[in-house]
């Protein structure tokens, strides 16, 4: 397989603001194009776009194009798993949706100290090693949100994983807390093959500082942003698929004209990364990625995610148009001051985000 892969987490939708209004007409031409350049991998899970991406996927792809002909994976929502019976229950589901007998891979979701604890209590490893047996899934393996110590420990009480998940980018490659390097190289230890997943963090590795954008484009012109961050990825060893999540014919045109045959960062560009990597550290004030998983239950209805890429935004340069959006968000949700603390969602943020506290910074600028 080409090592890029289709991320079906941030769709094109007809209607700003709701995940579930997928454009498919326009989803259906990326994944033709996509296709088309000899890219195979597509990679889904339950509850993205609020459990529309695999419906969307099945129209996009199962519906006009042969099984063999493309490779899929979903995932187990571990976080979501109260009893043992829910897993055969939500896999029936998941090969009902998105019209399909089998996976080629499939993953445990986003297991951290939390969900790895729930899927031991519930029996879910033993539950997909069932699957795999069954020839329901010809893969198994697992996302991972958490420190690299925990890695270590599943990997090694679980041999039976084939592959794991990893955030992987430059940004996060030396954070101590998403731990990228250290997460890799246990990864390494073991010999399991690793799948990357946020290559550009969740768009932030493409909207980056203008003294950025002219350190790339000071060296090669020709390449886009987001190439410089997904290179990066596809110059690591023992990295098999680097997914990405498009959302628009634009990105799939850009991805698979450097990943048909992509070229490793050399000494020199890989120095341009380090430099990089310093000016967006001094810049980013809130390490979101968009996932929004913090969303669901929120009992305000506050667009963490939004409000957070807004805020962002503003420590480049606070634009009237951040205000604007800004308005325009809270005509339909919870300002980000209607917080009340509850705390919920960072149980769910992948990045370990303190939300609460940084609701009130955001606060701070935008609900004066």
């Amino acid at each position: 397989m080409k090592k890029l892969g289709f991320g079906l987490m941030r769709l094109p939708l007809t209607e700003e603001g709701n995940p579930q209004s997928i454009n498919q007409e326009l989803l259906n031409k990326m994944v033709d194009y996509f296709l088309k350049q000899g890219f195979t991998y597509f990679d889904t899970a339950y509850l993205y776009h609020q459990g529309m991406s695999e419906l969307a996927m099945r129209k996009a792809l199962v519906e006009r194009y042969p099984r063999e002909s493309f490779v899929l994976a979903d995932k187990m929502p571990t976080f979501l798993i109260k009893k043992n019976e829910d897993y055969q229950r939500i896999f029936n589901e998941q090969l009902e949706k998105c019209g399909v007998t089998y996976f080629d891979y499939y993953l445990l979701h986003t297991l951290g100290v939390k969900n790895y604890a729930k899927t031991i209590k519930h029996g879910g490893f033993d539950f997909v090693k069932k699957l795999k047996e069954e020839g329901k899934v010809k893969h198994i393996g697992f996302s991972f949100h958490d420190k690299a110590e925990l890695l270590d420990e599943i990997l090694a009480k679980h041999p039976e994983m084939e592959f794991v998940q990893l955030q992987i980018n430059y940004i996060d490659w030396d954070s101590n807390i998403i731990e990228s390097r250290k997460c890799y190289e246990v990864a390494l230890k073991h010999n399991k093959p690793i799948i990357v997943m946020e290559p550009v963090k969740g768009g932030t590795l493409v909207n980056v500082p203008e003294e950025v954008v002219k350190l790339f484009k000071n060296y090669n012109p020709e390449m886009s942003v987001a190439s410089w961050a997904i290179r990066y990825t596809a110059s690591l060893e023992n990295v098999f698929m680097i997914l990405s999540g498009m959302s628009n014919l634009e990105q799939v045109i850009d991805n698979t004209s450097y990943m048909l045959d992509v070229v490793p960062l050399n000494d020199e560009e890989k120095d341009i990364i380090r430099k990089a990597t310093e000016i967006i550290n001094n810049n980013i004030a809130i390490p979101c990625t968009a996932c929004e998983y913090c969303v669901e239950g929120c009992p305000k209805k506050i667009p963490i995610p939004k409000f957070f890429s807004l805020y962002n935004q503003k420590q480049f340069r606070l634009e009237p148009s951040h205000r604007t959006y800004y308005y325009n968000l809270i005509q339909h949700h919870g300002k980000a001051a209607d917080c009340i603390g509850c705390k919920q969602c960072e149980q769910h943020c992948p990045q370990h985000i303190a939300i609460a506290e940084q609701l009130k910074e955001v606060s701070k600028v935008f609900d004066v």
